[in-house]
């Protein structure tokens, strides 16, 4: 299933949700139409399935790259270094589904907007905390408000995945060294 959904997702990332056709998926997940309607019923129930496939993953990659650090502050760079990894080439040309979703579909469709607050909200918190955490073992500033760094931060992550969309270069060590500076 992760594998079909996996596929699913690519297109998802790529197209869009209104330009995805069931064809599409069925074709992108190697199931025949009956098997992708057996197993979800129909277009926005794969979507939604794609889309908690895509968080998990997502998340588990920025709490790997987080985990590469030896005190807050680095694991905070190695998030924002892991955003700009996957906000390049052809991962960045793909898209970020939440960002996608945010744009395309969360002012029509109350449960995708749901999941998209829900991630937006359990990355900051993810953030807010790496803050905390460099507040208590000393390698970020105790002044530095964690909660409104944390917002600004999502903000500059999820710009980076439209940056990235769009196929405009990053220059990744730069633009993580001047967001680092919010931690002065």
């Amino acid at each position: 299933m992760d594998t079909a959904l996996d596929r699913a997702l690519r297109v998802f990332r790529e197209r869009g949700y209104h330009a995805t056709s069931i064809g599409d998926l069925t074709a992108a997940m190697r199931l025949a139409t009956g098997s992708v309607y057996k197993a979800f019923r129909d277009k926005h129930a794969v979507f939604l399935a794609a889309f908690e496939r895509y968080t998990a993953v997502r998340g588990e990659q920025t709490r790997s790259a987080a985990a590469r650090g030896g005190n807050g502050r680095e694991r905070l760079r190695n998030v924002l270094l892991s955003y700009v990894e996957h906000s390049q080439g052809v991962e960045g040309r793909r898209g970020c589904l939440v960002v996608g979703s945010a744009v395309e579909l969360s002012a029509v469709d109350p449960a995708v907007r749901a999941r998209v607050s829900a991630q937006l909200e359990t990355n900051e918190n993810f953030i807010a905390g790496l803050i905390r955490e460099g507040q208590a073992d000393g390698s970020i500033p105790g002044h530095v408000d964690a909660d409104d760094t944390a917002r600004l931060m999502i903000c500059i992550t999820q710009g980076m995945r439209v940056v990235g969309k769009a196929r405009l270069p990053l220059d990744g060590p730069r633009l993580v060294g001047v967001a680092m500076k919010l931690l002065a």
